[in-house]
């Protein structure tokens, strides 16, 4: 039962991560030039970012508190990692998206390890606290 239960909520993690992505991310694809100093930002937003993060940690603490965080940990940073990937790469002629899919990668492992150990540890002292 153990399995079935870490490879449906593993199946429905790295969904709900792409989804992340696609929700605060995924769409945009603009970049903006200054007209004074020519410099090129984007194609997100500060606002976007956050939105994205603070959705990224509220599913690892979820998911840290019912699955083990060495296995959110993981389908979190590789899910997310493959999703701007993919975007990355088909807008990149330079090939440093694959430098910035390393930051993403190790980015988002030790953000999903941090909050879903910590959501575990916070979900094991009410569990016990309660009995």
């Amino acid at each position: 039962m153990t399995g079935t239960r870490n490879l449906l909520g593993g199946l429905f993690l790295a969904v709900a991560t792409v989804g992340a992505w696609w929700l605060w991310l995924g769409w945009d694809t603009g970049y903006t030039v200054d007209a004074e100093t020519g410099s090129t930002s984007g194609p997100y937003e500060p606002w976007q970012v956050v939105g994205c993060v603070l959705t990224l940690a509220v599913l690892a603490a979820l998911a840290g508190t019912r699955l083990s965080p060495w296995l959110v940990a993981p389908v979190m940073a590789v899910a997310f990692t493959v999703a701007w990937s993919w975007r990355a790469a088909s807008t990149d002629d330079s090939g440093l998206w694959v430098v910035g899919a390393g930051l993403v990668l190790i980015g988002t492992a030790v953000g999903a390890t941090v909050v879903s150990v910590g959501a575990r540890r916070i979900g094991g002292r009410r569990l016990h606290r309660s009995h």
